[in-house]
C-alpha cells in the first residue's frame, strides 16, 4: 500500500505504445516515468494498458492511480474543424499542421482510400486521437462523412446512389462557393439549373477556387489562362468533380432549387447578391455594385 500511494509525476497526456506490458514499462522508463518490474506485475493484476495517446487528467498521481489510469483513461482527443466550402487540398494542409502529420502521406492515403478527388468530407468538427496515423485519420474522416451522407440521402431519397449523390454534391459545391449565405443557396441553385437548361455556360468565378486556389482572388487573367475542368467560362455544364467540400444546406439547395427565372447575379457592396432575369438588368446591377 505504501508503494501504491507513492506520488508519481507525468504529463497530463502521455503516449502508450502497442505491445506487451514489459514493452510498455520499458517505454515509460525511457521517458523517465520511474516505473519497474513491480509496476509490471501490478499492471498484470489491474488489466491491460491502452495504446495510443491517453489523457491521465492530472500531472501528479499516486502510483496506484497512475497505473490504473493506464488501463482506463480516455483517449486524448484533438478537435479538427472543416469549414463548408473548403477544399480537400487546404484541409489536408490543416490536418498536417494541427495533428502533426506528414502532408505527403495524408495525400497518399487519401488517394488510396477514395476514388473521388474532392467533396468526400462533410464539413463538421471531428475529434481525432492525438498521435493518430495518417492512414487512420483519413479512414475515420471518410467513414464518418460517408455515414452522414448516406443518412441524409436516405431521408431525402429513401436510398443512397453514389453516382447520383455526387452529381448533387458537384452542383452543391458551386452553390457553396457562390452563395453569400444559406438563404441565397436555393436562388443560386436556380440560376445554375436555368443556365444549364438554356445551354448557357455557368461562367461562375467560384468554380476556379478549387484545390490550392481555394482562397485566391479570381482574376480575368486566371479566367483566360486556367485550363482545368473547373473553369466554367471555358467548359459547358457543371465541373466533372466537386469544387470543394460542401454543407448539407448546399446539398439540399442543389436537390431543391428555388423556382425562378433568374439567369444572373452579382455581389453587392453588402456582400449579398442581386439576381436578375435579363442581361441588361444584370449590367445595371454590376454598375451599381461597382460605383
Amino acid at each position: 500500500m505504501y508503494y501504491l500511494n507513492k506520488p508519481i509525476t507525468s504529463p497530463q497526456v502521455i503516449y502508450i505504445p502497442t505491445g506487451s506490458i514489459n514493452k510498455i514499462i520499458t517505454h515509460l522508463n525511457e521517458k523517465n516515468f520511474n516505473v519497474g518490474k513491480l509496476d509490471s506485475l501490478i499492471l498484470r493484476v489491474i488489466g491491460s494498458p491502452q495504446s495510443g495517446w491517453i489523457n491521465i487528467g492530472t500531472t501528479l498521481s499516486s502510483r496506484g492511480d497512475f497505473l490504473y489510469k493506464l488501463t482506463t483513461a480516455k483517449a486524448a482527443l484533438q478537435n479538427v474543424t472543416l469549414i463548408p466550402g473548403e477544399t480537400t487540398y487546404i484541409f489536408l494542409d490543416q490536418l498536417s499542421e494541427e495533428l502533426n502529420l506528414q502532408r505527403d502521406i495524408l495525400q497518399k492515403e487519401y488517394e488510396l482510400q477514395t476514388k473521388h478527388i474532392e467533396g468526400v468530407f462533410v464539413p463538421n468538427t471531428y475529434s481525432l486521437p492525438m498521435g493518430i496515423t495518417e492512414k487512420m485519420a483519413i479512414k475515420i474522416l471518410l467513414n464518418e462523412s460517408l455515414s452522414q451522407m448516406k443518412s441524409l440521402s436516405m431521408k431525402i431519397f429513401g436510398t443512397y446512389n453514389e453516382k447520383k449523390w455526387f452529381h448533387f454534391v458537384t452542383i452543391a459545391s458551386v452553390i457553396q462557393k457562390e452563395s453569400a449565405n444559406i438563404e441565397e443557396m436555393p436562388l443560386v441553385s436556380s440560376v445554375i439549373y436555368n443556365r444549364l437548361k438554356k445551354g448557357m455556360k455557368l461562367q461562375m468565378d467560384g468554380t476556379l477556387n478549387y484545390g490550392q486556389y481555394s482562397h485566391v482572388r479570381v482574376t480575368s487573367k486566371m479566367i483566360k489562362e486556367d485550363r482545368s475542368m473547373y473553369n466554367t467560362y471555358l467548359h459547358s455544364g457543371i465541373p466533372a468533380a466537386p469544387v470543394c467540400n460542401v454543407s448539407f444546406d448546399a446539398i439540399k439547395a442543389a436537390i431543391f432549387p428555388a423556382q425562378s427565372d433568374f439567369l444572373y447575379f452579382v455581389k453587392t457592396k453588402s456582400g449579398e447578391h442581386t439576381f436578375s432575369r435579363n442581361y441588361s438588368t444584370h449590367l445595371t446591377n454590376i454598375k451599381r455594385a461597382t460605383k
